[in-house]
């Protein structure tokens, strides 16, 4: 996926361009696993896109996957089930972070924005309590761009 140099996020309060490179490796950790189209699960319904990162293929751990189903929704209307399933998927592509030992919980919201956005909030918890608090203000415009 191409990101727009000039999209932006806000990472516990302050706003940065996706172009930027975030100091702190659970940023770019939470941008990867949001932003990187996992594969579709044998019930998803896809219209004949196959999307998906390759190395899932070939990962050393059974089941380990990278990556959100987010771009399963480009096509949708923006009705309460698809912003149910846009929290749905993001936990799901975050959950990795409680698994490995990186965060002891991961929060999500979803808001709908005016008649044709969503945006997306994430709080992971480190370890040690300390939140990380990143705001994906077109996170609609993201997806439905990137398919």
């Amino acid at each position: 996926m191409i990101y727009d140099q000039t999209a932006t996020i806000v990472v516990d309060g302050r706003t940065l361009s996706l172009g930027m490179t975030p100091e702190d490796p659970l940023v770019r950790a939470v941008i990867i696993s949001l932003f990187t189209w996992r594969r579709a699960s044998p019930d998803d319904v896809t219209e004949g896109r196959k999307m998906g990162w390759w190395g899932d293929a070939t990962s050393a751990v059974t089941n380990d996957r990278i990556g959100s189903r987010l771009w399963l929704l480009a096509r949708e209307k923006i009705l309460p089930a698809t912003l149910n399933r846009a929290r749905e998927y993001a936990r799901e592509s975050l959950d990795w972070m409680i698994e490995d030992g990186l965060a002891s919980r991961v929060e999500i919201e979803v808001e709908r924005r005016g008649a044709d956005g969503i945006a997306l909030s994430a709080t992971i918890y480190r370890t040690d309590g300390r939140p990380l608090v990143l705001r994906f203000a077109d996170l609609w415009e993201t997806v439905r761009h990137a398919v």
